[in-house]
């Protein structure tokens, strides 16, 4: 019996062909677009969860950042209750600014305290005041002024500036806040012969620092990413964690606020004050 075979002309055969590698092509393009879609939800959701734990400061990036700087230090208050100076010191810090006042009256119940004792370490010292947007100006200079004495030999005098109470929710009229800060800072640079410098959080920063104050040191609190992405390269210190645990102190907070200062130490002298006696000893003297 002879059998008969069809001939399938070469142009048929290539249909066929490239019919089945489109088949192919498509059923591969499918599956790739299942694996980006799936890729892409996997990053979302990683990005979420660790965005979330980065908010609830239980992955906490900022250190790593921290660690290129070459000086560190941190800020205190009767939070940290009896500290041991000589203990904390040695943990790595260059620097430690201490709060002093509050407003026109109110005075750190540990600052006397904690201003003695840190004068017996190395670190390079300062005292700040919490900023009342219920104050005037120049009365809160006074208070810190009378309270701190000469500051021959530390840090500029610092100014925390940040909402407290209901002032997040109801903030303050911007030009009568100006007026009474650009009063305080007028009076401390008047009288120890250097710009203050300033405290501030991104929200108060942009409410009233933001071009009324710019030519101040600024130290920026940015406890959730990196201070670059809210306030660029516009700072001096930067508060990058308030939930740190170092030896040496025993209060009611048991966590405390680290820093680092953007600079070396040639930078920070120039933020040191001095011969304050002397020069208002000559003030006095021309007036």
């Amino acid at each position: 019996m002879q059998v008969s075979h069809k001939i399938v002309p070469y142009w048929q055969k290539t249909e066929v062909h490239m019919e089945q590698n489109k088949k192919k092509s498509m059923k591969l393009s499918g599956k790739i677009k299942w694996i980006c879609a799936l890729a892409v939800f996997s990053l979302a959701a990683v990005l979420f969860t660790a965005g979330t734990m980065i908010l609830r400061k239980e992955l906490k990036i900022n250190p790593i950042f921290a660690r290129k700087y070459e000086i560190h230090g941190v800020d205190v208050s009767h939070y940290q209750g009896t500290i041991d100076w000589e203990t904390l010191s040695q943990q790595g810090l260059d620097f430690a600014i201490i709060k002093a006042t509050e407003g026109s009256t109110h005075i750190d119940d540990r600052f006397d305290e904690n201003w003695q004792a840190a004068e017996q370490t190395h670190l390079y010292l300062g005292a700040y005041h919490f900023f009342s947007f219920d104050s005037e100006g120049d009365r809160q200079a006074a208070s810190y002024i009378e309270t701190v004495g000469s500051l021959e030999g530390k840090l500029a005098p610092v100014v925390d500036v940040e909402y407290y109470g209901t002032k997040r929710s109801n903030p303050p009229e911007r030009a009568e806040v100006i007026k009474k800060l650009k009063d305080l800072l007028d009076t401390l640079e008047q009288h120890y012969q250097i710009k203050p410098i300033i405290y501030t959080t991104f929200t108060v920063y942009n409410e009233y620092i933001k071009g009324e104050f710019e030519g101040y040191p600024l130290w920026v609190r940015s406890i959730y990413c990196p201070p670059a992405v809210l306030f660029g390269n516009k700072w001096s210190f930067w508060q990058y964690m308030d939930t740190a645990m170092l030896e040496g102190y025993v209060g009611d907070q048991k966590y405390i606020d680290v820093n680092v200062f953007n600079g070396n130490r040639e930078d920070l002298e120039e933020l040191v004050i001095q011969k304050t006696e002397c020069m208002n000893a000559d003030n006095e003297k021309t007036q």
